[in-house]
């Protein structure tokens, strides 16, 4: 039963060691121990406080690389734009410039037409007269005292002129 009731000085020795003891750790492991958890938990705030700053830079980020994309879509869509419009005004000047040509080659054409058909004509009233001349000299070589001997006469006369 004395195992089970302790004695009077074993428990004075066992407190007095407690004293001992406790006032020894007080004095050497409390500090450290205190000072590292509090280290500790500075620690764990700054990492906290660091990841939230992270994790503010990034949404930052991400906001301005939507923006940036934005504007290379934007910027994109003007190239594009300005591309159509060069290559349609390329393409308008380049059907007024044919059709400028083409009025000018017609007009040429006309031109020459023209000419053609004036050195034709002055052609035919050149050979016109010439066949008159020819006509009414051989009409006064011969003496006719018939008028409608002198009308078969021509009439003979015209179908023997060959045109040219």
């Amino acid at each position: 039963m004395e195992l089970l009731q302790p004695g009077l000085g074993l428990l004075v020795w066992n407190f007095v060691a407690f004293i001992v003891v406790f006032f020894i750790l007080k004095a050497f492991a409390w500090k450290p121990i205190l000072k590292s958890l509090q280290e500790r938990e500075t620690g764990i705030a700054d990492a906290i406080a660091s990841a939230d700053k992270a994790k503010a830079e990034m949404a930052q980020l991400k906001n301005e690389n939507e923006v940036l994309l934005q504007q290379a879509r934007e910027e994109r869509a003007r190239m594009i734009k300005e591309a159509k419009e060069q290559a349609d005004k390329m393409v308008s000047e380049a059907k007024e410039k044919a059709r400028s040509e083409y009025d000018r080659i017609v007009a040429d054409a006309q031109l020459a037409i023209t000419q053609q058909k004036n050195a034709a004509l002055t052609d035919v009233k050149n050979q016109v007269g010439s066949l008159v001349i020819e006509v009414a000299e051989k009409v006064l070589r011969k003496e006719l005292a018939d008028k409608s001997a002198q009308e078969v006469y021509i009439k003979k006369l015209a179908e023997e002129v060959k045109l040219n």
